[in-house]
């Protein structure tokens, strides 16, 4: 298939990148700056332009759109003066692929989140529950990107995910890396739950899923259970082989971020086997895979 992926130099965009290569698709990839570890035709393009979206992927033969493009910087996305540019990229920018896609007849797949969810109760979330309250702006978002999606098309992918970590960006597991270095003791929330998503793994689900016509949407994390950011903290540590002492705390006692986050990221992926589509591995197989990097990384600068 000749695919595009947005956000090619993203923490997914990458991974996906490399993952549709590996299956001999053409790829063509777009961001705002080139960051790309692989050579394939690369279009600067700001996704918030309809018109620069609509002349510029007219001429390309399409078979379908990935996207996981957005504006991830949860906190910043809180304040009042970020509030255009976020719902620019994470919900205008979407409804304009999603228009694109309806006019060429080809399906997009949509990269949302558990934030579209208020996250409360402790009951698993469905996959096709459309209780939507996000609590934060960067949901609001999402969710309108989502909608936006729905609002055009009957060929589509919306997969929600958690808790991401990978080899390209920040991300919770590099930040303990990090912190261990200096720090003997952390206080990490325990009220929190969710289950992390490995990157490298998620794109091969996403790929799986879009050489499919299995449309509709999905919950997408490694499997393993239920954890809070304490546990992932601890397992990062023992990963790792640093000795840091970890406090779990209440997300009260550990201070008001900007953005609130939901207590309950428990996403039920039951419809993944029920496709017949095959599960991530285990979330603590992808730590101990993602920090063996981190290691050889830490051992290369030093």
């Amino acid at each position: 298939m000749n695919l595009l992926v947005t956000g090619a130099s993203g923490i997914l965009g990458n991974d996906l990148v490399q993952e549709l290569l590996k299956r001999n698709h053409t790829v063509y990839a777009t961001d705002l700056v080139n960051r790309l570890e692989v050579d394939v035709p690369f279009i600067q393009l700001d996704l918030t332009d309809s018109n620069a979206v609509e002349q510029t992927l007219s001429q390309l033969p399409l078979d379908g759109v990935m996207h996981p493009a957005a504006w991830t910087a949860v906190d910043e996305a809180e304040k009042e003066e970020n509030h255009e540019k976020v719902m620019a990229i994470n919900g205008t920018a979407t409804e304009f692929l999603a228009k694109y896609c309806k006019k060429r007849d080809i399906p997009l797949l949509y990269v949302s989140t558990d934030y579209v969810f208020a996250g409360t109760g402790e009951e698993p979330i469905q996959p096709d529950n459309t209780d939507f309250a996000p609590i934060n702006y960067y949901g609001v978002t999402k969710l309108r990107g989502e909608e936006g999606v729905r609002k055009h098309l009957d060929r589509y992918y919306i997969t929600r995910i958690a808790w991401v970590f990978g080899k390209n960006g920040n991300n919770f597991v590099k930040t303990m890396v990090r912190l261990g270095q200096t720090h003997s003791e952390l206080r990490v929330v325990k009220d929190q739950i969710g289950t992390p998503t490995y990157t490298p793994d998620l794109a091969r689900l996403l790929v799986d899923l879009m050489e499919s016509d299995q449309y509709g949407n999905y919950h997408i994390t490694n499997e393993g259970g239920y954890i809070s950011w304490y546990d992932l903290a601890v397992a990062t540590f023992e990963e790792a082989g640093m000795e840091v002492h970890v406090t779990p705390v209440r997300t009260e006692e550990y201070g008001e971020s900007l953005a609130k986050r939901p207590l309950n990221s428990r996403l039920d992926k039951k419809k993944i086997l029920e496709k017949g589509l095959k599960p991530l591995p285990d979330w603590r197989d992808a730590l101990h895979r993602y920090v063996a990097i981190l290691k050889k990384e830490n051992q290369g600068n030093s």
